[in-house]
């Protein structure tokens, strides 16, 4: 048991005292979650792979999205994470396909271009016919480096490249936002 909770509470958003609850739920509740659980976890451990042309995490070799045709309508959105991905699926705002970049530029980090698949996306430009380029990353330092690095890398394909707008969320109140984010607003105010 102390191996299952020091093991939990390596997860994000569990401390050692959240994990120490999980645990205690779950032997309660063998038969109902416990024993679910394990072997949904063996099979996720089994099955999971990424998807050889985004990065997604699938069952398959190739995952849904890249599988579906009607997907394939020239619009390739760039994240850094499977979790950004999976949260703009959930969104239903975009019905493009993906590529996952599976981190930001660090030097500090080791990782390069090349551990980004970077070059695995400039040869899918061409390949699928991919005439824009959305670069859906965080609004960071390391973000926007990564950004403008693809941008430049990107330069010379005929995809035309964008990046989200940024700025105040729907709800937010001006005097609860940083400044950064109030002056990227203002900097992409449109028409109304």
């Amino acid at each position: 048991m102390d191996q299952l909770i020091e093991l939990l509470s390596r997860l994000p958003g569990l401390g050692p005292r959240s994990a120490r609850r999980a645990v205690l739920m779950m032997l309660k509740r063998r038969g109902q979650v416990m024993a679910p659980l394990a072997q949904a976890m063996a099979r996720v451990a089994l099955d999971a792979r990424d998807c050889h042309h985004c990065g997604n995490i699938s069952t398959e070799e190739i995952c849904p999205i890249c599988q579906d045709p009607v997907r394939a309508n020239g619009e390739i959105c760039v994240v850094e994470d499977v979790a950004d991905l999976w949260a703009l699926e959930r969104a239903g705002v975009f019905a493009g396909r993906y590529h996952v970049l599976g981190g930001t530029l660090s030097a500090l980090d080791g990782m390069g271009p090349e551990e980004l698949g970077i070059p695995r996306l400039e040869k899918r430009i061409g390949a699928e016919a991919i005439s824009e380029v959305i670069l859906a990353l965080p609004a960071t330092v390391d973000g926007q480096t990564t950004a403008h690095y693809i941008a430049d890398a990107l330069a010379a394909t005929p995809a035309q490249i964008t990046t989200l707008a940024q700025g105040v969320p729907i709800g937010g109140e001006l005097d609860y936002l940083d400044d950064g984010t109030l002056g990227a607003a203002l900097r992409a105010r449109r028409k109304l």
